[in-house]
């Protein structure tokens, strides 16, 4: 494939995986994950990882898979249909935390790499990833400090690489049936080759460094703080919404599920508990009603 360099995103990738799963660990310092490696009968395969009831995380899972086949799924050809035909090759890291405590967001990042060779024609390929944030109780300093950590990720790549990012980002994790936000955004991007393969490979590098030092320090800020039933409930609802955007809008779910990938690999990213409440209204002037008037609207974070 041309000028591609698929052993080097693949390395990248599996490291990118055992970084985070070290630091997890730690942050957690209950629980280990559970590793699952697995294999795909249409060809590849991955390596699932989840970490279920520990000290900090309720649930918190980090996959990789590097899958291949001959024919797309739907979702794949809808918006590229000139793909229609051609091998494949995804490869990618994604990971999805629910902690306990409401008062600590739940995280979401994704890195990866995509590629369609045909013979005689020239590779198709692009990158694609980003990270996003998805509080039930809102704090400024939180919101700020991962928009500066997403626009850090940004800054060697060009000024107006940031902005357009986010922008991506708040259009993309929008519930529209709700009309609102998943959660306060961060980064989002996907189709890049706009640069050749080597600074499109560490532009993605750069989103993948950055999700630590982006989340961790918001976890330790937040995990100890008192919380009881009220808040309990209210992160069960809101969880709600979390199921029904993967559920319904998510790109990488609707692919995985289409291309005959590991279905449980695929729904971890579901939080283990979650509640729906009929026509449900928050008090006025209460915490909950914060989350959706202040912090549920794109904004100039940083």
């Amino acid at each position: 494939m041309q000028d591609i360099n698929l052993q080097s995103v693949g390395s990248y990738l599996h490291g990118l995986q055992d970084k985070i799963t070290a630091a997890l660990e730690k942050l957690d310092g209950k629980q280990r994950f559970q590793r699952d490696p697995w294999t795909r009968a249409e060809g590849g395969g991955g390596d699932s990882r989840v970490l279920r009831h520990g000290e900090v995380f309720e649930q918190a899972g980090i996959n990789f898979s590097h899958v291949h086949g001959k024919i797309l799924p739907p979702s794949a050809t809808a918006h590229r249909p000139e793909l229609a035909g051609r091998n494949w090759q995804a490869l990618g890291v994604s990971l999805v935390l629910h902690p306990w405590n409401p008062y600590v967001p739940t995280a979401h990042m994704n890195v990866r790499f995509f590629a369609a060779p045909k013979e005689k024609e020239k590779t198709v390929w692009w990158f694609g990833g980003g990270f996003d944030l998805t509080p039930y109780y809102g704090f400024v300093e939180d919101a700020r400090h991962w928009h500066r950590s997403a626009q850090a990720a940004c800054q060697a790549f060009g000024k107006d690489v940031y902005p357009r990012c986010k922008q991506w980002c708040d259009e993309y994790f929008f519930i529209r049936h709700r009309r609102e936000p998943r959660g306060i955004g961060g980064l989002f991007f996907d189709d890049l080759n706009e640069w050749d393969f080597e600074r499109c490979f560490a532009f993605m590098c750069s989103v993948g460094d950055h999700f630590l030092p982006a989340y961790t320090p918001i976890v330790e800020k937040r995990r100890a703080l008192k919380y009881g039933e009220r808040e309990r409930q209210f992160q069960l609802y809101r969880r709600g919404r979390y199921v029904e955007f993967n559920l319904v809008y998510d790109r990488g779910t609707l692919f995985g599920l289409q291309s005959g990938g590991r279905t449980e690999s695929i729904l971890m990213s579901l939080p283990p508990e979650v509640r729906w409440e009929y026509d449900y209204k928050p008090e006025t002037n209460s915490p909950e009603a914060e989350l959706v008037e202040k912090f549920l609207k794109p904004r100039d974070w940083v």
